[in-house]
């Protein structure tokens, strides 16, 4: 299929892609591997130059509120945001004003709690369809972990840790007010795959201690807790220590293990050896991991594993728990 990619004006596109850095560039590897017809929107020249260099494609400077105005024919029924949190309130609210029905986001769907909820209650007045993008549910390991706990009837049990890398965050060029809700903004991405495959909580108990200087309020984090399949869970991190990202989730019959992430070991019943599983990597090797499966189900309106911004704001509560627990237990029926 040809691909036109109009960067501002020209032939109508199917989609607008808005971000021309590097999640920007991941999402129009695929959207150009796809055929798409898609209009490319950025801010800044570097990131614009980046882009152009790397795809071969036209990047329309200025933001999407210039775009709008500046465009000519028929705005794109979706499309997908690729953006600084801090930013993707604004972005979704000119778009849904200017036309645009069905939008991904990327996670976590705003900067901190407030501005996630915030949009939620626009997409809800207005109507439009706002899907927020972890890309570790696309995984070709996940989709294999589906696959087996299906088999076996289901998850009994799940652990997960999300430290992080304390000394490379804080060197990083990270804004204050994003490190400020890193938890939110990086370390769900753990959270998210552990509650996608064992379910989310119904019960949840949390503890938090220790500061770093580029995030004064906790750097050690533990907790536990009930799942709405019936599941038991706990997690841990500590951003002060080594270690890495990691998920167990345990059926009846199969330990299954995400570390790294993008691979999936198995431990067997009534065995102590844990084997590498042997799956199709293909697109997690030839794109950044998860995207392709992922662009594909939001161009399909295949929503099954794509969350809504609705669904996001509800289980947030669980995420300010985990960041900022109180001295008591949240249980899902609680007023919040």
């Amino acid at each position: 299929m040809g691909l036109n990619c109009t960067g501002g004006g020209g032939m109508s596109a199917d989609l607008l892609l808005v971000g021309a850095g590097a999640m920007g560039a991941a999402y129009g590897q695929v959207l150009q591997e796809l055929g798409m017809r898609f209009d490319v929107v950025g801010r800044g020249d570097l990131s614009a130059q980046s882009f152009e260099t790397s795809l071969g494609l036209p990047v329309f400077r200025g933001g999407v509120g210039k775009w709008i105005l500046q465009r000519t024919g028929v705005l794109p029924g979706k499309a997908i945001v690729a953006i600084p949190s801090v930013e993707i309130g604004n972005v979704v609210e000119q778009l849904v004003h200017a036309g645009v029905r069905s939008i991904l986001v990327e996670k976590p769907g705003g900067i901190n709690a407030a501005d996630v909820r915030s949009v939620a209650r626009f997409v809800d007045v207005t109507g439009a369809d706002v899907r927020v993008a972890y890309n570790r549910r696309f995984y070709a390991s996940t989709q294999f972990a589906r696959e087996i706990i299906q088999e076996d009837g289901g998850v009994s049990s799940f652990h997960f840790e999300f430290t992080e890398w304390g000394r490379v965050v804080a060197s990083s060029a990270v804004s204050p007010a994003l490190l400020a809700e890193w938890f939110l903004n990086n370390s769900t991405h753990v959270a998210d795959l552990a509650f996608h495959l064992g379910g989310w909580p119904v019960q949840l108990s949390s503890f938090t201690a220790g500061s770093t200087a580029w995030h004064p309020g906790s750097a050690v984090y533990a907790g536990a807790g009930i799942a709405e399949t019936g599941a038991l869970f706990s997690y841990q991190a500590n951003w002060s220590a080594p270690g890495r990202w990691g998920v167990e989730v345990l059926t009846n019959s199969h330990r299954l293990i995400f570390r790294p992430m993008e691979k999936l070991q198995l431990q067997r019943l009534n065995s102590v050896a844990v084997e590498p599983v042997t799956i199709d990597e293909n697109l997690d090797l030839r794109f950044k991991p998860g995207i392709y499966r992922q662009t594909e189900a939001f161009l399909n309106d295949d929503y099954r594993f794509l969350a809504s911004i609705q669904e996001q704001a509800d289980r947030i509560v669980w995420y300010e728990q985990m960041a900022r627990p109180d001295t008591h237990e949240v249980n899902r029926g609680s007023e919040r």
